[in-house]
């Protein structure tokens, strides 16, 4: 059962359409969250859309990690029917501040990935540097 380099976890990573992004809450509840992202440099950027209908864009997430400054995102594959495809890479993260020109790159990156983003606008955009990575994997590679 081989644990991933960092390489192998870093390109697994960027190759995930989707994720989990786990925050913790003032009161020390966790809160998880399906979301999209893009990885740029060392740098992951989950978008707060308009696309989608919500109440508010002051998500619970964006207020966790306005509070605590850390977060982690987990990809994964696995097939119900063989095991032995197991994977997962998970990218602690701690935010930081884009400067305007790379959060214009990182909205450009979203709309090049997801069809969906084309025509969006986002309220706001998780900025948050990868501060390690580690990941398993049923199988060897």
């Amino acid at each position: 059962m081989p644990i991933l380099d960092t390489e192998t976890c870093r390109t697994r990573l960027s190759g995930a359409d989707h994720a989990v992004l786990a925050t913790v809450g003032t009161d020390g509840s966790p809160h998880a969250v399906p979301v999209c992202f893009v990885v740029l440099d060392d740098v992951v950027v989950v978008p707060v859309d308009t696309v989608k209908p919500k109440s508010t864009t002051a998500l619970r997430r964006s207020a966790n990690v306005a509070t605590s400054g850390r977060a982690s995102l987990l990809v994964e594959r696995w097939d119900p029917d063989d095991w032995s495809q197991l994977w997962w890479v998970r990218a602690d993260l701690v935010t930081i501040d884009l400067p305007d020109e790379a959060r214009g790159r990182a909205a450009d990156a979203l709309r090049d990935r997801y069809v969906q983003y084309r025509e969006a606008t986002f309220a706001d955009l998780l900025s948050l540097r990868i501060d390690r990575l580690s990941g398993w994997s049923a199988a060897a590679g």
